[in-house]
């Protein structure tokens, strides 16, 4: 009991809090231009694939497509995609783009990437995907 009623969060934490709250917020309106235009760029790439389907996100910085139309395809190295998680190995074993499984988050069968990076990261990594779903069959 103690511990947890003395215990605080450190003052570094708390000054950068309050420079959040009270400092410029200038800030806000090109990044939240930037990361809608990333999400825009990931959820049309993912869309124009045949089998994944990708509802556009209201918040955070992550998309959750669904495979649901690739289960049972094969990959040209002859793995059955099965479940989320056989499509994320695969993909990241021909492709060298990491996805998370949406199991994990019990969302199967979808999986999630991030859209917090550059924009040629995220064309790069959507063109690999494109291809990499479009050699399945």
């Amino acid at each position: 009991m103690q511990s947890q009623s003395t215990s605080n969060p450190c003052t570094i934490s708390q000054w950068a809090a309050v420079e959040a709250l009270n400092g410029t917020h200038d800030f806000i309106a090109p990044n939240n231009a930037m990361f809608a235009r990333r999400r825009d760029l990931v959820v049309a790439a993912l869309n124009a694939i045949d089998g994944v389907t990708c509802p556009t996100p209201e918040g955070a910085f992550y998309v959750y497509p669904s495979i649901k139309g690739l289960i049972g395809k094969t990959t040209p190295a002859g793995t059955t995609i099965t479940d989320d998680e056989t499509f994320a190995r695969a993909l990241l074993e021909d492709t060298g783009v990491a996805v998370v499984f949406g199991a994990a988050f019990g969302l199967s069968p979808n999986f999630r990437i991030s859209y917090a990076t550059s924009d040629a990261a995220l064309a790069e990594a959507c063109a690999r995907i494109q291809r990499f779903c479009a050699a399945l069959t």
